[in-house]
């Protein structure tokens, strides 16, 4: 495999130098975000299930419903929890330490394929600045342990020699053992393989392929001993339904890849570096100081990059009910080094590229775009848990003793502690969402609540011009689970209560809603 210099150009940089610079200033990049309690599928489903494993032991959660995720992030904060403490911040900071894992393997690809520090570097900090990846380096998501295998695999990969493929195969097993869909990245690279095979009938090839497709065992060991235990091979039915089954007609697939390929070129404003990288396409390449035309990542690496970025498109097109960016987050590395090198190759002031994409990605950060996303995808999210956050606090500072109508994931907010919003658990009662035929629901209840906590359970984008917020609403509803929550006023009204607290931040809203009812409700688990 041809590369631009020499392997021993990765080791001019100690990685035990750089680490370290990148853990800290990944650690003090979200400071303002290490204390705050858990969000959506943190509370749902990840710190329950590690917080199962470090109390019991067991690697099946059954304080909530497994869906067969592998036990490897579960295990890593229980470990980290058993010697820092249960804690918040030492969940954050040790996901931290992940992020800066997969920013160092980040470093270190860029130096295989292109032989630059300045472009190491520069694809480094804009890979730190891309709002996703920024917002899931502090959040407890297997993602991001995905992320991280993947990467290094994929440096050990690009490295010559025996040795280092079977630590590539190591490394791809623990991305499956984080999260099962990374098992999608070595397979494809082992067809990959055969393909070249195929074509060149050199044996090496067929070698690769082979050691690529060893981490499929650890995972089906995983799913044995996980079907031993629960009787589900993939998760619960449901899960498996909403995930799998459901999302499986052609043109939700279609329509989902459309949405997958704007995730990787256009969302967040990577579109910034990316239409920048079309127009330095379209420019000759600088020289080097010695005269020579400026190199570009050799092809048959390029041709791994875009092998495992059509092979992940392609998988979450086809599975996962929500097309969160998460799930795509070991491609970003790749398309922003493909993005930097170009920029070096093409001009001699690259780096005012890279600044002006750095700025595209701090003003993602902060600024919504005009079309519905999950708010995990910059710092929305931190808006939604400052809003749950005040209305539990006017719920427990005024209607201790109530009964709380609400919907997931506050019904876990609410009942477990650990998850950082109570103290004590507050009895609730379940519904789907704040939807009308859901409130209508609510309003038929037999047992009684006191209290309601309600608040947006997606983003609804401002009606600016241009605005996507409102097109393909049928479709969303059709494929993507949308609905429209009704506004605090009108469940209110429907259900007889009076709004005694609301607040909004950026698109997004939380209210607490109390009843004039006696206190008798049963308790309805979430």
């Amino acid at each position: 495999m041809s590369k631009p210099e020499k392997l021993n150009i990765t080791r001019a940089t100690s990685l035990w130098l750089v680490f370290p610079v990148i853990f800290c200033a990944v650690v003090a990049a979200h400071w303002p975000l290490l204390r705050l309690p858990y969000y959506w599928d943190e509370a749902g489903y990840y710190i329950p299930a590690a917080y199962d494993f470090f109390r019991t032991g067991s690697i099946i959660p059954y304080s909530t419903l497994s869906n067969a995720h592998p036990p490897l992030p579960a295990i890593y904060l229980a470990a980290a929890w058993k010697l820092f403490g249960f804690s918040a911040l030492t969940t954050r900071v040790a996901m931290c330490g992940i992020a800066a894992v997969a920013l160092t393997a980040t470093w270190r690809l860029a130096l295989i394929t292109t032989g630059r520090k300045s472009v190491a570097a520069a694809t480094v900090a804009l890979t730190a600045l891309y709002p996703v990846f920024f917002a899931q380096s502090s959040l407890a998501h297997a993602d991001l342990f995905a992320a991280g295998s993947t990467l290094w695999a994929l440096v050990f990969l690009l490295t010559s020699g025996l040795i280092p493929l079977w630590l590539s195969a190591a490394c791809f097993s623990l991305a499956a053992l984080s999260k099962e869909t990374a098992i999608v990245t070595p397979l494809a690279l082992a067809a990959w393989e055969l393909w070249l095979f195929l074509r060149s009938r050199a044996r090496h090839h067929l070698t690769r392929a082979a050691v690529l497709c060893l981490p499929i065992l650890p995972l089906g060991l995983w799913y044995l001993y996980h079907w031993h235990r629960t009787g589900f091979v993939f998760g619960n039915p449901e899960y498996l339904r909403y995930n799998a089954t459901a999302t499986l007609t052609p043109l939700r697939v279609l329509i989902a890849f459309a949405h997958r390929v704007l995730h990787v070129t256009a969302h967040m404003n990577l579109f910034v570096s990316v239409t920048l990288m079309f127009a330095c396409m379209l420019l000759p390449p600088a020289n080097e100081a010695d005269g020579t035309s400026r190199l570009r990542i050799a092809f048959d690496v390029q041709a791994i990059f875009y092998v495992i970025i059509l092979a992940n498109l392609i998988l979450f097109s086809i599975l996962g009910g929500a097309l969160l960016t998460r799930y795509l987050l070991p491609l970003y590395p790749l398309v922003i080094l493909l993005c930097v090198n170009t920029f070096r190759r093409r001009l001699r002031r690259w780096p005012a590229f890279v600044a002006l994409s750095a700025v595209a990605f701090i003003a993602g950060l902060f600024v919504n775009p005009p079309y519905r996303f999950a708010p995990e995808d910059n710092l929305a999210y931190r808006d939604v848990i400052l809003l749950h956050e005040s209305a539990i606090s006017q719920i427990q500072q005024h209607y201790p003793h109530s009964v709380v109508l609400t919907a997931w994931p506050a019904t876990d907010e609410l009942t477990k502690p650990e998850l950082g919003y109570v103290r004590q658990p507050i009895p609730v009662i379940a519904i789907d969402n704040f939807s009308c035929p859901q409130i209508q629901k609510a309003a038929q209840l037999p047992d009684p609540y006191t209290a309601a906590f309600i608040f947006s359970t997606k983003y609804d984008p401002p009606h600016l011009f241009l605005s996507l917020g409102r097109r393909n609403e049928a479709i969303d509803a059709r494929f993507f689970d949308f609905h429209r929550d009704l506004a605090p006023a009108a469940i209110a009204r429907i259900l007889d209560g009076s709004v005694t607290w609301q607040q909004q931040r950026k698109g997004q809203w939380a209210a607490v809603l109390h009843f004039d009812r006696p206190q008798e409700a049963k308790l309805l688990k979430p």
